[in-house]
């Protein structure tokens, strides 16, 4: 009875909650992969594991995340005595930024001082990657004219934002 009590205590008080069927079929793995690793002296794949249990690899993958013990961010991950490097050093998103998301903004509020025809022409040059040429001839004017309409909202652009 106090073994039970202990596991419900552990199982209930955990900083991330986890149905019992998940957590019953990770440990279920858990022991599959013990005995296959005894008696065939390797790591199972998850397709085996799930081939053995009768269940869809994508259960036996996700059980396995559930029962995993939450990380903190701030986690040091490597220290040198002087300097840590953090979890979060190393799973910092490089792309979206401060900075990346500002640009955006800047750039979308720029985008609606332009006129509709301005408009289309610089998002097909700079967001879909299309040439003069290849723009000209989907909306039917000369590769001229896209330059001129495109070189004219620039200098609007950079006149509003000076």
């Amino acid at each position: 009875m106090i073994i039970g009590e202990v596991r419900r205590y552990l199982r209930d008080n955990n900083s991330i909650r986890v149905s019992r069927s998940i957590r019953d079929l990770a440990y279920k793995v858990l022991s599959v992969k013990e005995k296959y690793n005894k008696d065939k002296h390797s790591e199972p794949s998850v397709e085996e594991i799930a081939k053995i249990l009768d269940v869809e690899v994508e259960e036996v993958v996700m059980c396995l995340d559930a029962i995993q013990t939450p990380v903190s961010l701030q986690e040091p991950v490597y220290g040198d005595g002087v300097e840590s490097i953090f979890l979060m050093d190393q799973v910092k998103d490089k792309k979206n930024n401060e900075e990346y998301w500002t640009e955006n903004i800047t750039i979308a509020e720029a985008l609606k001082k332009l006129n509709s025809k301005e408009k289309n022409i610089m998002h097909k040059r700079f967001f879909e990657g299309r040439t003069q040429m290849e723009v000209a001839d989907e909306i039917g004017i000369s590769q001229a004219q896209v330059s001129r309409l495109e070189k004219n909202a620039i200098e609007r652009i950079k006149r509003i934002y000076k």
